[in-house]
């Protein structure tokens, strides 16, 4: 039989592909075993993949497992986000899997339709900046609200989905350290975020400008600036956007070179201190009148002792403080940096938390949690741990359109989210992808209001660390009580606020009624 052209073809190739296996010294693997070699790359580059699609369980993968994901994608679609046949979490052997402990009488009942209480304004128990008086103090309307995710992290598509997303929600949109970009202007509120770079509001030196932070801040619905410290996922180390992601558009929103890595440095330069940190805070938020806070993850916390010192006499002091779990997400980091440097959210929260509690503080800052509490179970035990809000950054991701491909790094996000290639970017209808988002965050408020309300309260921020156990995975649990060892008091609202958010709550929440009475009913 005469082979083909083609086929002659394909042997040559094959030949040729052998030849250079067997010549070439990079690769070990194909020095001995030339051409079929290539089968273990080419598993190997697809096995998030596989994973994903094939392999993993529905309650396994990380970060994000397959049912919290499904999760996610069906409440952005307002499809049906209900389980079947049980739970899929082995809680009987997990360690520190928390159990919500409803009550089975209370003044209030959550509603049991699936879509009740999604249209309810769900607002933060405190008026943020209201303790230290700033003009511009505010109530957030939403207690659940979008983290930092810079433009050029994300792309122009997936930044005016996410603006005009918490616009319909009417929850607040942190910009993340790169700026403030057009793609920013879609409707939505602003938290302006500064990080130590100064995009947006610096001189033609990189310093930082006062006079430009006050002008961006007043041409924008910018609602308060949060100081970045440091990120969960990289503490300690500035942000990094690399080269390929720095379009001309970028470099232009940030002062920077186009087609070059950009690189923040690790700490500020308008401060070296607690003391310089309070007085920075004080100058912007005189200049601006808006409330101003930090983020932080949780390391050393003699920086936090310090801060709680200083801001004893109230003369001075941040208006919200974020802290941000080791757990979090990022665009691109060391492995060391995101495994292992910082503390994760159920372990730094707390010990941030008691230091301000134990000097009576804690009703006069905002607390705001982040890192993988956009799924309601975890949301729950933040604020039952005390946190006034929550940020949620790839939830909402997932939301537009995410698929957890983790190559946010590589500029190839196959979904648009995470590149600022124009041709992957397009897969993102902004339009659409809004109304999507904009739906997963009032499903989170849908549900944390009625978890509340099985507790037997009005809003999530009157959960205690008594209606919260940890399971140990050995058939036994403690209270988050016990376990953070939280003191009588602590984690919960000051009785003024309690009753504040109460009555606010009492004329807006729905109910969920009762059965008839029979005539002998005790």
């Amino acid at each position: 039989m005469k082979l083909t052209t083609a086929a002659l073809g394909g042997l040559a190739a094959i030949a040729g592909v052998a030849a250079h296996d067997l010549t070439q010294r990079r690769h070990s693997l194909l020095r001995t075993f030339p051409v079929i070699g290539h089968g273990r790359f080419l598993v190997e580059a697809i096995g998030p993949e596989l994973r994903q699609y094939v392999v993993a369980a529905n309650d396994e993968e990380r970060p994000f497992s397959r049912d919290q994901r499904r999760w996610v994608y069906a409440s952005a679609k307002k499809e049906n986000n209900y389980f079947g046949f049980g739970s899929d979490n082995d809680m009987e052997q997990a360690a520190n899997y928390a159990v919500i402990k409803h009550r089975t009488f209370a003044d209030v009942a959550p509603p049991t339709h699936d879509h009740a209480a999604e249209q309810v304004v769900l607002p933060s128990a405190k008026v943020l900046g209201g303790p230290r008086g700033r003009r511009h103090a505010f109530r957030p309307q939403s207690v659940v609200n979008v983290s930092a995710m810079s433009f050029g992290s994300l792309s122009p598509n997936a930044i005016s989905a996410i603006n005009a997303g918490v616009g319909i929600a009417g929850a607040l949109h942190n910009t993340g350290e790169g700026g403030l970009s057009p793609y920013h202007r879609q409707g939505g509120d602003l938290i302006f975020q500064i990080g130590t770079s100064y995009f947006g509001c610096r001189d033609e030196q990189g310093r930082f400008d006062l006079d430009r932070l006050a002008a961006l801040v007043e041409s924008a619905p910018v609602r308060a600036i949060e100081i970045k410290l440091s990120q969960g996922a990289k503490p300690g180390l500035g942000g990094v956007l690399p080269a390929a992601k720095v379009t001309e558009e970028i470099a232009e929103i940030r002062g920077i070179p186009v087609g070059q890595d950009c690189i923040s440095p690790s700490r500020h330069g308008e401060f070296d201190s607690v003391d310089g940190l309070l007085e920075w805070v004080e100058t912007i938020a005189e200049r601006t009148g808006l409330p101003v806070g930090i983020k932080s993850a949780v390391g050393n916390l003699a920086f936090w002792e310090e801060l709680a010192e200083l801001m004893a006499d109230r003369t001075r002091g941040v208006d919200f403080i974020t802290i941000d779990g080791g757990e979090g997400g990022t665009g691109a980091a060391p492995l060391t940096f995101s495994d292992s440097v910082s503390l994760p959210f159920r372990l730094g929260f707390p010990r941030v938390y008691s230091i301000f509690a134990r000097r009576g503080l804690t009703d006069d800052v905002t607390f705001i949690g982040a890192g993988k509490l956009g799924l309601p179970d975890n949301a729950v035990v933040a604020f039952a741990m005390g946190c006034d809000m929550v940020n949620v950054a790839r939830e909402a991701m997932l939301a537009i359109g995410c698929i957890q491909a983790q190559k946010c790094h590589t500029d190839t996000c196959p979904v648009g989210v995470a590149t600022q290639n124009p041709w992957l970017a397009r897969g993102i209808d902004p339009a659409l992808k809004s109304v999507r988002l904009a739906n997963y965050l009032m499903t989170v408020r849908r549900d944390l209001l009625k978890v509340a309300e099985a507790c037997g309260v009005l809003h999530p921020a009157l959960i205690t660390v008594d209606d919260v156990e940890l399971l140990d995975g050995d058939g036994g649990g403690v209270s988050l009580r016990e376990r953070y060892a939280y003191e009588p008091g602590w984690g919960e609202l000051g009785p003024a606020l309690a009753e504040e958010i109460s009555a606010i709550m009492l004329g807006t929440a729905p109910q969920g009624g009762e059965a008839p009475e029979s005539a002998d009913a005790e």
